[in-house]
């Protein structure tokens, strides 16, 4: 079966999507639609795909098409789901799935009830390091798993919609604590929920209403804590790294600063990473951006689910989830105390 696909989309998601798809078989992208001619334009002529357009709704009722793909902003994400489940199409959106559990819990009831796959476009869980992580976990090279530490940072998002909590859903720790929080739930199991959380986080340093720095602490049912640290303050292009601590060992991953490859350049080596700050001096290029992320994996392994169909094993329901631990991160930010996670309200 080739899976003929659709993208809504067209920025820098959109971008990585196409690179993570490069080396996967059996697919056909056959449209991309931006709400912007020029942008859809662009975007075709520069990863070949046969058609464009600009009407979303006109693209998720073609009978062409066997999934489709959100890579949106956060504040359209409910609203196209919703209207690709109803239109009975197959679907992927990328991170965090909504802005809050609320527009994700209309996401989900909106795919349970159309009967389609659905995947939850979280690429820290299909990123090699960590996958090769939880395969050692799952040999018990570590033990029992009981603590997780996680960091992802960088110098500031890239488009200024991420700068308005109101469009975003958050700052910070939306934009970034996403990844942190599925990373330990991948690590730590999850049929162990996050029970309480306790979060701080302020702006210190850039002129937005959103947090760009916090800290989250998510204690497991089974004893487990996890903390994650997420910024938009760090110089030096993007850092992403886990720790996993057991009772028999310990596993730590870094696919940003400790590279198989360094350069040291004076007239500038040109692109480096995902919101690098310089490109001359010592280097530390990923040898693959897309599949260290992984962009590579997910993409793989969410077309192989509609070829076969199957549902994804990451979907909405981890989307919802990882937004009901966040809105209780939001909570615990207010109220400077722990605050319960609303796991009473998962889909039964």
């Amino acid at each position: 079966m080739t899976v003929r696909i659709g993208m809504l989309g067209s920025g820098f998601v959109a971008n990585f999507y196409m690179l993570g798809l490069r080396d996967v078989p059996n697919y056909e992208l056959r449209v991309v639609c931006s709400p912007t001619e020029e942008h859809a334009r662009a975007f075709a002529e520069k990863w070949n795909i046969p058609e464009w357009d600009t009407d979303n709704e006109r693209v998720v009722k073609r009978k062409d098409l066997d999934l489709i793909l959100l890579a949106v902003p956060n504040y359209v994400h409910k609203d196209l789901a919703v209207m690709t489940a109803r239109a009975g199409k197959n679907l992927v959106c990328t991170k965090p799935l909504a802005r809050n559990a609320v527009e994700a819990k209309e996401m989900l009831d909106a795919v349970k009830a159309a009967g389609v796959l659905h995947g939850y476009a979280e690429t820290e869980v299909f990123s090699p390091a960590v996958m090769k992580a939880r395969e050692f976990i799952d040999r018990g090279a570590i033990g029992e798993v009981l603590s997780v530490r996680s960091r992802e940072a960088h110098f500031g998002p890239h488009s200024p919609w991420f700068w308005d909590p109101k469009l975003a859903g958050g700052g910070a720790l939306v934009d970034m604590g996403c990844h942190c929080i599925e990373a330990a739930r991948y690590f730590i199991g999850k049929d162990n929920p996050v029970v309480e959380v306790l979060a701080w986080g302020d702006t210190l340093y850039h002129d937005t209403e959103a947090e760009d720095n916090a800290v989250l602490l998510m204690h497991f049912e089974g004893g487990q804590i996890a903390e994650a640290e997420v910024s938009w303050t760090s110089r030096g292009g993007l850092d992403l790294r886990n720790e996993i601590y057991g009772t028999e060992g310990a596993i730590f991953t870094d696919v940003t600063r400790e590279t198989p490859i360094k350069i040291f350049s004076k007239p500038g080596a040109g692109y480096i990473v995902e919101k690098a700050e310089a490109e001359i001096g010592w280097l530390f290029p990923p040898v693959d951006e897309a599949w260290i992320y992984g962009y590579r994996e997910e993409m793989k392994r969410f077309i192989e689910c509609v070829e076969k169909g199957e549902m994804p094993w990451e979907n909405f329901e981890d989307g919802y989830i990882v937004n009901l631990i966040l809105d209780a991160a939001y909570r615990s930010m207010k109220s400077k105390k722990w605050e319960p996670v609303a796991t009473q309200e998962l889909i039964k």
